[in-house]
């Protein structure tokens, strides 16, 4: 197993292009294809990144809703024609800036 700071730094990096991508506001993200595939994919390779993680640091995390965001992984790569872009947008919006404090939190308490 790869060391576990490197696939949260990536989740980091992922967070930090998908703020990024978004910067100009919703409307470029519902109006704009390659932002909008841009931080699809971003999304994608964030949650990705959460299933190489090991069971012990995430049981020692629950602040952090790991299975929630294996299932939107899921939901993006499976169900990518029937994708509520409202809801991504909520996502994007309202649980990644929590999820980027989270993991900034945890990569500053590891040694």
């Amino acid at each position: 197993m790869k060391d576990e700071r490197i696939y949260l730094l990536h989740i980091e990096e992922c967070l930090d292009d998908i703020a990024d991508f978004v910067k100009n506001g919703r409307d470029s993200f519902f109006n704009d294809k390659m932002v909008r595939n841009a931080t699809l994919r971003s999304l994608q390779t964030l949650s990705e990144s959460t299933t190489r993680l090991s069971s012990g640091l995430k049981s020692r995390h629950t602040e952090i809703p790991w299975r929630m965001i294996h299932g939107f992984r899921n939901i993006l790569v499976h169900d990518y024609l029937g994708l509520d872009y409202e809801t991504i947008w909520v996502v994007i919006e309202v649980e990644l800036p929590r999820l980027k404090a989270s993991v900034d939190q945890l990569l500053a308490s590891m040694p």
